[in-house]
């Protein structure tokens, strides 16, 4: 096996990327330079933090939910462009618009060839993990949330899979990717976990992270926080707790940097496995490569947040650091 897979965090095409959208070609969303590295990945994935849609009505489920995300069917387009081959959905957003708008998301995403892991109707099949087939393997996907409760699947009910992660690893999480072991090359857990806006990892999302590496993941890859986290090499497999943003109109706090976000590129192959990260710049809706002091900012803080968890990171260009 010898293959490159890209992990993007959240990626939220709402409100006004939506607005954009109206304007601008799906791909320009996207900096040339960001396509090109993109384009040599033999997977993407992603977390989609919207749904997309043109119907539906600003869920009820929860009382004082403060943002509503969905964008155009055009948006499924700025995915492609990136060559998204698939997304997580199990998050906080995807039923904003309640079960039609999420039907019509993963009607969208799989006309466009883009596989869909932790969303569905019923909760049976939203739990299910996916195998999505690159040039050289097969890559199983797992995605799981842990809030909101009130946008659980439930039997002949549209949603999304739900776990109390903070109260351990569920005996039918464990068993997915045991499943997904057998039938695949590599297995990847997709988390959207912890509350937004933190600099390092919980207690209990290390000690989840260590039970799904043991279950048989290769890589968890989380996602929520809006801040990436530092990476943890552990001997069962990598955890990147949190891979931050890589694509919103979101208000930036100038201390978090939440403008701030990574592309991690996983190689695999005959001389060993290791991580490339990219730094992104997220201008209002629009993604670049991170330059000047914003790549000194995430040199740092990959820096600090990596030492923390024993990792060792490697400066290998202005915007480019790998990890063995």
């Amino acid at each position: 096996m010898n293959a490159t897979i890209g992990l993007l965090g959240d990626v939220m095409l709402g409100r006004g990327v939506a607005e954009r959208l109206a304007t601008t070609r799906p791909s320009e969303l996207w900096s040339p330079e960001i396509r090109a590295i993109t384009s040599t990945f033999d997977l993407t994935i992603a977390n989609l933090e919207c749904c997309i849609s043109e119907r539906g009505q600003p869920t009820e489920l929860i009382r004082g939910k403060p943002f509503f995300f969905r964008g155009p069917p055009s948006a499924v387009e700025s995915l492609a462009a990136i060559g998204v081959n698939a997304v997580g959905l199990a998050n906080n957003h995807a039923l904003d618009f309640g079960p039609e708008a999420l039907a019509d998301t993963l009607r969208h995403l799989e006309a466009a060839g883009i596989r869909v892991a932790g969303a569905r109707e019923g909760q049976e099949r939203a739990r299910r993990g996916i195998a999505v087939t690159g040039s050289d393997l097969t890559l199983g996907l797992v995605a799981v949330t842990d809030h909101p409760a009130q946008f659980e699947a439930g039997e002949g009910t549209w949603g999304v899979s739900y776990a109390d992660l903070r109260a351990g690893v569920p005996a039918w999480l464990v068993d997915e990717i045991r499943r997904l072991r057998g039938e695949c090359q590599l297995v990847v857990a997709f988390p959207h976990w912890g509350p937004n806006m933190t600099v390092r990892p919980a207690p209990w999302q290390v000690s989840v992270a260590a039970e799904l590496l043991e279950a048989g993941a290769d890589m968890v890859a989380g996602h929520s926080a809006h801040v990436f986290h530092g990476i943890e090499v552990a001997d069962a497999g990598v955890i990147a707790y949190d891979l931050g943003d890589a694509l919103d109109d979101y208000a930036v706090d100038r201390d978090l940097r939440n403008d701030l976000g990574v592309l991690v590129a996983w190689h695999r192959g005959a001389e060993g496995s290791w991580l490339e990260l990219y730094g992104l710049h997220l201008d209002y809706c629009r993604t670049q490569l991170a330059t000047g002091e914003d790549a000194d900012w995430i040199a740092s803080r990959l820096e600090h947040a990596c030492t923390e968890l024993g990792t060792a990171v490697e400066r290998v260009g202005e915007q480019r650091f790998r990890v063995p």
